[in-house]
């Protein structure tokens, strides 16, 4: 967990970070077994997107419309190819869809 004010952490298999959390990740990233997520700090986020730190991309959708808030890929975020695992819709709407890293994006035409 990427944290400012927590001093400790209390469930099962979670690990603390504090300073450095890119130096962190990429240490904990190299340990084998070892899966990283995050969840919801659009903060941590483009911090691990600018550091190239992120494989797999796992994203929730709500078929509702706010109007504002934060961006989810901010500017400054690097192009990158995403390859389709797997996708989910509920019967209310709600998307999931699931992400791995393929390269290079390719512009082209939708359905091309």
């Amino acid at each position: 967990m990427l944290s400012r004010s927590l001093e400790r952490v209390t469930w099962n298999n979670a690990s603390l970070i504090k300073g450095d959390a890119v130096a962190e990740l990429q240490k904990l990233q190299q340990q084998p077994g070892r899966t990283l997520h995050t969840w919801g700090s659009t903060g941590a986020l483009q911090t691990l997107l600018k550091h190239d730190l992120i494989d797999e991309y796992r994203l929730f959708m709500f078929p509702v419309v706010l109007g504002s808030g934060k961006r989810f890929f901010g500017s400054g975020t690097a192009p990158v190819a995403l390859k389709l695992l797997e996708s989910v819709t509920s019967d209310k709407g709600a998307t999931y869809h699931r992400f791995e890293r393929s390269g290079n994006p390719e512009y082209r035409q939708m359905g091309a």
